[in-house]
């Protein structure tokens, strides 16, 4: 629980001065702050949420008032005009300083009240609490000091045997064309884009099309792009739909030929009358052209921090193996939720879902960051998560309150070495410094989320370690099946096409 969340009405000055003290642990007069008296009611206020009333006992309400007077009668004897140090009467020290004074003593209980909270974990809060401190009305005739709040919190669950658990592993052994599709996605960059021969049969995967496209709904046109640049995949992920079967309908089209694909636009566009709705893209074909791979020469390799074909080999198969494990843990993850939370009817909030959204989609991109994937192909299963964002949180959330209860049970924690290791670890397979990823980590507010993936991976780990495995054949193209465009296919307005490859 924030502090700083928490009282962020409150002046930085009483903030510094409250925080200071509770760090310090001592009172104004250099005494050990004693905890306070207080009595907590917790009720429930809906899904993932509770209301906490806290009472303070007035005794240690006043004894807060009493001390602060009369620290400041002893200090601040030049405000009082007439009087020598001390000897302020104190009805004229409280009228004069009454409103600072209200201020500070609320902040320091405040602060510390919610500090007590926190250390007898009675909650597990999700976010700060909707506190506003300006409100809390102080006693001043000695009676209790009351606040109250709400806050969500995980949702509370048994949480069945994990040790032991059934999974089915998918494993592949890469072929000799899925070596080729990778390398050509590692040399793609440093290719050239060159005309397609004219006498060669039309479009095949890989190759780049230009083309005009009309995007329908029956009769009436949605949207039309001129010039639209896309890499035949065998999936087209555009900004707020799918196209699943894009690679095989457009698959031997030639220059002039119309092809018609089927669109399922996303379950979380703005129009709700849209979703999910089926639309016709027709696209015309004005170019094909192909992509020509640069050789190995020296130069291309030193990209890859290799000096020759055998270590590229190796690189490549790698990367190969990184992707068949993250494929493989997230098959893991999914198996494992199913099993302990089959029986959890968790009504999660969808304020909270909207919320928890931005921060899903950031943990599946560092995921997928330290499993070696490219950007573009990162980009792919952004397009495609984004498809249905809020189904995909309610389920990562789940995932999220199975793993902390199972680290929270196991004692599990994160220690600075272990997140050293991964921003390392993350920084090499981004081929750059661990001082420049640390940055731009934190640039991107995105420590917590590694962080939290560390201590989420490590009770996963510690489930699969005991499980009993049953190993089926995975699609290899399951992770990284689909191309991307900026276009949107329910929009009257067409947007900037960014091509998918370098010319």
């Amino acid at each position: 629980m924030s502090i700083d969340d928490v009282l962020e009405n409150a002046t930085p000055e009483q903030i510094e001065a409250a925080k200071a003290m509770l760090e310090m642990g001592m009172a104004g007069d250099g005494e050990q702050l004693p905890p306070l008296t207080q009595q907590v009611e917790i009720t429930d206020a809906g899904p993932c949420k509770k209301h906490v009333k806290v009472t303070i006992d007035g005794a240690v309400v006043q004894a807060r008032f009493d001390e602060k007077y009369s620290d400041l009668m002893v200090k601040t004897p030049a405000q009082i005009p007439g009087f020598r140090p001390g000897k302020a009467p104190k009805g004229i020290v409280k009228k004069k300083f009454a409103k600072e004074l209200t201020s500070e003593v609320r902040t320091s209980i405040l602060m510390q009240s919610l500090e007590q909270l926190a250390d007898e974990e009675l909650l597990s809060p999700l976010a700060p609490p909707q506190l506003d401190p300006n409100s809390v009305i102080m006693p001043e005739d000695g009676s209790e000091m009351i606040y109250e709040f709400d806050i969500e919190v995980r949702p509370e669950f048994d949480l069945p045997e994990y040790n032991g658990l059934k999974i089915r592993r998918p494993t592949h052994t890469p072929t000799q064309e899925d070596i080729q599709r990778e390398t050509r996605k590692l040399l793609e960059p440093f290719g050239k884009i060159i005309p397609k021969d004219g006498d060669a049969p039309g479009i095949a995967l890989d190759d780049i099309m230009i083309a005009d496209l009309i995007i329908k709904d029956g009769d009436q046109e949605m949207n039309h792009v001129t010039g639209v640049n896309l890499k035949i995949e065998k999936r087209l992920a555009l900004d707020d739909g799918i196209a699943e079967d894009f690679g095989k309908t457009l698959t031997g089209a030639k220059v002039g030929d119309t092809r018609i694909v089927e669109i399922t636009l996303s379950n979380e566009i703005a129009n709700e009358s849209m979703r999910g709705k089926k639309l016709q893209a027709v696209f015309t074909v004005k170019e094909l052209k192909t992509m020509q791979l640069p050789e190995l020469t020296q130069e291309v390799l030193a990209n890859f921090t290799v000096r020759t074909k055998e270590a590229f080999d190796i690189l490549v198969q790698t990367r190969l193996d990184r992707i068949q494990e993250y494929y493989q843990r997230q098959t893991a993850r999914e198996q494992v939720l199913q099993l302990l939370a089959a029986n959890a009817n968790w009504d999660l909030p969808k304020d909270l879902l909207q919320r928890q959204a931005r921060k899903s989609m950031q943990r599946r991109v560092m995921e997928m960051r330290s499993s070696g994937m490219t950007e573009e192909q990162i980009d792919r299963q952004q397009r495609v998560l984004s498809r249905d964002v809020m189904k995909t949180t309610t389920a990562a959330l789940k995932e999220h309150f199975v793993l902390q209860k199972i680290a929270e049970i196991e004692k599990l924690e994160i220690e600075d070495a272990d997140l050293d290791a991964e921003i390392e670890a993350i920084a090499d397979r981004a081929g750059e410094t661990t001082r420049k990823m640390r940055a731009k980590l934190q640039r991107e507010d995105l420590m917590e989320v590694v962080a939290t993936d560390l201590l989420e991976r490590k009770a996963l780990d510690l489930v699969l370690i005991s499980a009993e495995y049953e190993d089926y054949e995975m699609n290899p193209h399951a992770v990284d099946d689909g191309g991307a465009a900026s276009v949107h296919a329910a929009s009257g307005a067409p947007t900037d096409v960014a091509p998918t490859t370098n010319s």
